[in-house]
């Protein structure tokens, strides 16, 4: 597998540190509001890597933290910590703030069909280790204590912008003149933050009360899980600077050992190509698309076609985002579970009997080509273009009936593992759902509205008929005109 690593700007060979395991840390979210569909496009990128990982064969351990104190609003060292502006807001206690953002964050992720991390760890929970680092630091000369807050001293570590490509003269001259008296450097930065006596999140330590930085929590909490050396570390472009040159800094200089093998960085979701974000006001949350609740969108949609979106372009490629091209994903989600759900039917009334020869060797081709896209730096649009290529395959052989169950079961296994357990949008309970269209009340509540469509459409009030398609359509239920009557499914 070959992986464009961001610190030699090649793809490499994957190569773990241990034979056969596989550690990957990745930026989690700084829990202040709802996730958006930027966050989406990073955490199922990641979410794509780890089940590739295991895919082949590696004993996979995902460490995903979530950021509670320490991430300022300039994303440097300068302004309010995030979850303070968020709870003054709310009034509500940051920690209640964290909690609720924390679980709504894991809500979203459960929809987009994101595996859960091996390891979630809190930056509050991890006091203790982040001010050991810091006194490591400052013993062996790479911090310095400056009016109770502690900053690491750049000009020390030789290989301070290594990853991001940004030499420390340059840093120097782009640095705004707001920044803190008490640093030698404006390049430096803080490991710890004295806190102000009204400051809600602040901990006793050596230098007086404080709370950590940023940066400092994402090595501690890394290090801690997977080690002095870690193989993945992933995280938003973004992030490659200051985050992730500041973590390499500290990381390094307290360990004397390289930090991360292989730096994955996704690029951004754009709106009419600008970057999504909450500082800019201009995103879209998950929990809008997932019900439709935005300007930006014509109707709801499925949580997997939201990642079908994503899978549709490199995770190293910038996403445009329209109502169009969410719509596009969505039919091309739908072209898939069904052409599932289509096979799945038939094999419960499929004759016995080999699979035939000629359609082994194309499903192989087909696991092939898949394997040899994923192998290219995750290239997912072209993964996902191979599981159309099966879809195609799929309805070609449906069409002329008589196929074996052997032959059935053979592709929805291939469905299943290509589709399911690396790309994440098959679905392994599609008959459940479609089971529950079943159900009784369920089943008169829909038929009453149908049959008052019906009614509103013989009486030429075609508005009336076109709102109660449109609210079903809201709620998940999949209306379609035929001769003989009208058809419902859930979506």
């Amino acid at each position: 597998m070959q992986l464009y690593n961001s610190l030699s700007r090649r793809k490499e060979e994957f190569v773990p540190v241990e034979e056969g395991r596989a550690g990957v840390y990745v930026c989690g979210p700084t829990v202040y509001g709802h996730a958006h569909l930027g966050h989406a496009k990073s955490y199922v990128s990641f979410d794509v890597l780890v089940r590739y990982l295991r895919y082949q064969g590696y004993t996979t351990t995902y460490v995903q933290n979530i950021t509670d104190v320490g991430h300022l609003t300039d994303d440097a060292d300068e302004g309010d910590d995030k979850l303070a502006v968020a709870a003054q807001k709310e009034k509500k206690h940051p920690m209640a703030v964290a909690e609720y953002y924390t679980r709504s964050f894991f809500e979203d992720m459960d929809q987009l069909n994101c595996v859960r991390p091996d390891i979630s760890p809190r930056a509050t929970g991890h006091i203790t280790e982040q001010i050991d680092l810091i006194q490591t630091l400052i013993h062996k000369g790479f911090a310095y204590e400056a009016n109770g807050s502690v900053y690491f001293e750049v000009a020390k570590f030789e290989g301070y912008g290594k990853l991001s490509g940004r030499h420390v003269d340059e840093m120097v001259s782009g640095t705004r003149v707001t920044t803190s008296p008490d640093k030698k450097s404006p390049t430096d930065f803080a490991l710890w933050k004295k806190a102000e006596a009204n400051h809600i999140m602040q901990w006793p330590s050596p230098w007086g009360q404080g709370y950590p930085g940023w940066h400092l929590e994402c090595s501690v909490m890394s290090m801690k899980y997977l080690g002095t050396t870690i193989d993945i570390h992933g995280g938003g472009l973004e992030n490659k600077f200051p985050h992730h040159e500041c973590e390499i800094a500290q990381s390094e200089a307290a360990n004397e050992a390289p930090f991360v093998k292989y730096w994955l960085h996704n690029n951004m979701v754009t709106v009419d190509g600008t970057k999504m974000g909450k500082s800019l006001n201009n995103f879209i949350t998950l929990k809008e698309a997932f019900i439709g609740h935005h300007e930006r969108l014509t109707r709801a949609y499925d949580p997997l076609a939201v990642r079908q979106l994503i899978l549709n372009s490199h995770y190293r490629s910038p996403l445009d985002f329209s109502d169009a091209a969410l719509y596009a994903a969505l039919s091309g989600y739908t072209r898939i579970s069904e052409a599932v759900l289509a096979v799945r039917k038939a094999l419960t009334t499929a004759p016995e009997g080999d699979i035939h020869e000629e359609i082994q060797t194309q499903l192989s081709s087909l696991k092939t080509h898949f394997e040899e896209a994923m192998n290219d730096d995750l290239n997912t649009s072209v993964a996902l273009s191979v599981l159309f290529d099966q879809v195609r395959l799929t309805n070609t052989l449906l069409a002329k009936g008589q196929v074996t169950q052997a032959t059935l079961k053979a592709i929805d296994d291939q469905f299943t593992l290509l589709g399911g357990d690396v790309l994440g949008i098959v679905k392994s309970d599609y008959g459940q759902a479609s089971s529950r269209a079943n159900d009784n009340l369920l089943d008169k509540l829909v038929t009453l509205l149908l049959e008052q469509r019906q009614n509103a459409r013989k009486a030429k009030d075609f508005a009336a008929s076109d709102m109660i398609r449109d609210k079903l359509a809201e709620a998940g239920v999949k209306i379609k005109d035929t001769a003989n009557g009208t058809d419902w499914s859930l979506k």
